[in-house]
C-alpha cells in the first residue's frame, strides 16, 4: 500500500462528508471556469462547516479564496482544518498563489482530494504548504475528485481534449436513415424531447463541438444551445475539399466556428476560420492537438456514423453517451459499435441513454443524468 493509500483508508466518515460538499460545490462551475480545474473548499473548526466556496467563473478567485473570505471572523482559522478538492495553487496566474494565501491565514490542516498534474502546480503548492509547517493530508475521495475533473486531468497527462462520442440508434441499431443531402427526406427523430434537453445541456458543458461534412448536408444543424441556459461550444467542422454550401447553418456567423479542409481558395470570415491542411491523413490527432493548443479542454462530436466510428477505430475517445430509441427502422446506416460494457444506464421516458468509458470505469455519478 503506497503512502496515499495508507492515508485514505485512516480518513473518518465525517472527513468523507466534508470534501463530498467539496465536490458537490466545486460541480457548479462545470460549463463556467474552463480551462481552469472546477474546485471546491470546506472551512471546519470544532466540528462545524464554518465556510466554504467554489471557483466560480474562470479569471475570478479560486474556492480557497472564497472559502476564507466567507468565513466572518478571521481569527478563527487558526483553528480551521482546510478541505479542498484539488491541490491548492502555487503559481501566479490570473490569480496569486491559493498555497501563499493559506500559509498567511495560519490555516492549521489541508486535507486535499488529489494532486494537480498541471506542471506550474503538480505537488508545489502541497510543498509549501508542508514547508510552513501545515499538517497537509493527501487522497481523500480521489477517485472521485479525478473523475469530477476528467477533462482537465486529460487534457494535461494526455495533452488532447477530453473526448466525448454522442449518438441516437434505434433498437435495431441504425443511427439514420439512408439519405444524402439530395434526398427530400427531414432528419428522423429517435429519441424524446427529455433526451434533446439532455443533449443541449451537454453542449453548453464542453467548449467545442465536431461534425462531419454529412451531418452538416444532411441536417444543417446549428449546433448551439437552445434548450439549455449556457455558452454554446465552439464549432470544429470536417470539410476536406471545402464542398459544403456557405449558406449552411454552421457558417451562419452566430457561432466561432473552426472549418478543417484541404482548400487553400476559401475565405475566412466573422466567427469563421479555415484551418488548411496538406491532406487528411491523421486529421483526428491533428485536430485534437489544435484544440488542445487553444485550450479546449473537451470535445463532443455528434456525428456523422463515419466520423464516429473513425474516433473509435483510432482509440482516440474517453466517453460516449449512446441514446436508444423505442423504435426501429428496418433499413438505413448502421450505428458506429463499441466492444464494452456501460458504465450507466439511465431510463429517459421512453429512451435509454447508455455510456461507455475508454477506459472502462464504475461508480459513475449519477449526476450525469441531472437534466
Amino acid at each position: 500500500m503506497d503512502k496515499i493509500e495508507e492515508q485514505a483508508a485512516a480518513f473518518t466518515a465525517e472527513e468523507e462528508r466534508y470534501m463530498k460538499r467539496c465536490l458537490s460545490l466545486a460541480r457548479k462551475g462545470l460549463g463556467h471556469v474552463a480551462p481552469n480545474p472546477m474546485v471546491g473548499a470546506v472551512l471546519v473548526r470544532e466540528g462545524r462547516i464554518v465556510g466554504e466556496g467554489y471557483h466560480r467563473v474562470y479569471g475570478g478567485p479560486h474556492a480557497e479564496v472564497n472559502a476564507i473570505a466567507s468565513v466572518s471572523d478571521p481569527s478563527i482559522l487558526a483553528e480551521c482544518t482546510l478541505y479542498v478538492s484539488l491541490e491548492p495553487c502555487a503559481h501566479h496566474g490570473k490569480t496569486p498563489p491559493c498555497s501563499d494565501l493559506i500559509v498567511r491565514s495560519r490555516i492549521p490542516r489541508v486535507v486535499v482530494a488529489c494532486q494537480d498534474s498541471y506542471a506550474e502546480v503538480s505537488g508545489k503548492g502541497i510543498a509549501r504548504m508542508r514547508a510552513a509547517g501545515i499538517d497537509v493530508r493527501v487522497g481523500l475521495l480521489e477517485a472521485h475528485a479525478r473523475e469530477l475533473n476528467k477533462r482537465f486531468f486529460t487534457f494535461h497527462e494526455k495533452r488532447r481534449p477530453y473526448v466525448i462520442l454522442k449518438w441516437a440508434q434505434t433498437l435495431d441499431g441504425f443511427i439514420d436513415a439512408r439519405r444524402d443531402k439530395d434526398t427530400p427526406i427531414q432528419p428522423l427523430w429517435i429519441t424524446n424531447e427529455l433526451s434533446r434537453g439532455l443533449v443541449h445541456k451537454w453542449r453548453a458543458e464542453e467548449p467545442a463541438i465536431m461534425v462531419g461534412t454529412g451531418t452538416v448536408e444532411k441536417d444543417n444543424p446549428q449546433l448551439g444551445v437552445r434548450d439549455w441556459h449556457g455558452a454554446s461550444p465552439l464549432r470544429v467542422v470536417l470539410d476536406r475539399q471545402g464542398r459544403l454550401d456557405r449558406g449552411a447553418r454552421v457558417f451562419d456567423g452566430s457561432l466561432p466556428t473552426v472549418v478543417f479542409t484541404t482548400r487553400a481558395d476559401l475565405a475566412d470570415g466573422p466567427g469563421l476560420e479555415h484551418v488548411r491542411l496538406e491532406s487528411f491523413e491523421g486529421v483526428l490527432p491533428r485536430v485534437l492537438a489544435w484544440l488542445h493548443a487553444h485550450d479546449r479542454q473537451s470535445l463532443i462530436v455528434e456525428g456523422g456514423s463515419q466520423l464516429l466510428a473513425s474516433f473509435i477505430a483510432a482509440g482516440l475517445w474517453d466517453e460516449a453517451r449512446v441514446f436508444v430509441g423505442n423504435n426501429f427502422f428496418g433499413q438505413g446506416v448502421p450505428a458506429p459499435r463499441l466492444d464494452s460494457v456501460p458504465a450507466l444506464e439511465a431510463d429517459l421516458g421512453g429512451s435509454n441513454l447508455y455510456i461507455h468509458r475508454n477506459p472502462p470505469v464504475h461508480d459513475l455519478p449519477e449526476s450525469l443524468f441531472q437534466v
